[in-house]
């Protein structure tokens, strides 16, 4: 009896201590989209701890491939870049969207994400925010750029940033009059075209004060006037223009490159529940607008406007044009054969004097 008793103690105390420590839900996703605030709320609501991994599009398919879709309940990879990777690798499991609230998300976004990210018949994501990749400039000090075709511009030099990374070949594509995504059926002709950008970039290298790999980064060098045009996602340029005017984000007359980020389960996550209720918590009104009105992306939910700060809405009337909108070149989904050829390009770019 005695040990029955001792057993039925262990028992308790090892339940008792998974009440204590409670669900917890591991989530894969970029900086800034998962504020701490809504963090605390969501477990207030629900007991779940969020905890979070910052990553970006590559990391997320390497990390992932690397556990054939284990350790994370939940990723938030770009909608261009979900199909190809889970044709190769599985690495994501279908989206069940009965389990999503649909009246949060545009339904517009939803449709077009869940076209973009179908494989075999079956969708794997949904849409959580959408923005574009643009210029960054400081007027005062370079107030003629106007397009991508400024970073290769001699007049900027020693003053020029951007990622090295696909989309300033896209961008650059695009400004110097071709259509990269209407090759990406044809790798030769691709390959073609990324030669002729590469071989522009290297021979612009000694424009570049520093190819920046974070946010945070760039908005120094540019906040410390060692950088006046920047290739930059439109909510930092809109962060630096709260701080000086003379800084904004442009939408480029060759168009912004926009994109969508999604929510998407990874093909071997342990607590789907807690990830399709931290998708229906996030998308919330209330909740997306305190996402928006911290990183200034604008999110896919249906009816966030009213939550929005004043400031936040002026910065898209600012930046953006009814043409400019127009002229927006969304993402298209990402063959893999394609990023082979742009991986190759950018090495050799980097490795380049």
């Amino acid at each position: 009896m005695k040990r029955i008793l001792l057993l039925a103690a262990a028992v308790f105390i090892a339940s008792a201590q998974l009440v204590m420590a409670g669900e917890t839900m591991q989530l894969l996703t970029w900086k800034g989209y998962a504020p701490q605030q809504l963090i605390d709320k969501f477990k207030a609501e629900t007991g779940i701890t969020v905890e979070v991994t910052y990553s970006n599009n590559e990391e997320m398919i390497a990390k992932l491939r690397a556990t054939r879709g284990a350790g994370f309940d939940l990723a938030q990879p770009s909608q261009d870049r979900i199909s190809s990777v889970q044709k190769e690798f599985g690495i994501y499991q279908p989206m069940d969207y009965d389990r999503l609230d649909a009246k949060l998300f545009v339904p517009s976004m939803l449709a077009a994400v869940k076209q973009n990210t179908m494989v075999d018949g079956k969708s794997h994501a949904a849409p959580f925010c959408w923005g574009t990749s643009g210029l960054v400039v400081n007027a005062k000090a370079a107030p003629e750029a106007r397009d991508y075709t400024a970073l290769l511009d001699s007049a900027y030099s020693g003053r020029v940033s951007y990622r090295l990374k696909r989309p300033t070949l896209i961008a650059l594509a695009f400004a110097l009059g071709d259509d990269p995504f209407a090759l990406y059926g044809d790798t030769k002709a691709y390959t073609a075209l990324m030669d002729k950008i590469g071989d522009k970039l290297i021979e612009a290298k000694p424009l570049v004060k520093n190819y920046w790999t974070n946010g945070d980064a760039l908005l120094q060098s540019m906040r410390s006037g060692e950088v006046h045009v920047a290739m930059a996602w439109d909510n930092g340029g809109w962060k630096l223009h709260d701080e000086n005017p003379d800084i904004d984000f442009i939408a480029p007359a060759s168009g912004a490159l926009g994109w969508i980020d999604t929510f998407a389960i990874p093909a071997k996550a342990k607590n789907v529940d807690a990830a399709y209720k931290w998708i229906n918590f996030m998308m919330r009104p209330e909740n997306a607008a305190v996402f928006t009105n911290m990183e200034k992306y604008a999110t896919a939910c249906e009816g966030v406007n009213p939550f929005l700060d004043e400031a936040v809405r002026a910065n898209f009337e600012r930046s953006f044009s009814q043409q400019d909108i127009e002229r927006i070149r969304w993402y298209p989904p990402v063959p893999a054969e394609i990023e082979a050829i742009e991986g190759r390009i950018l090495d050799k770019v980097k490795a380049s004097r």
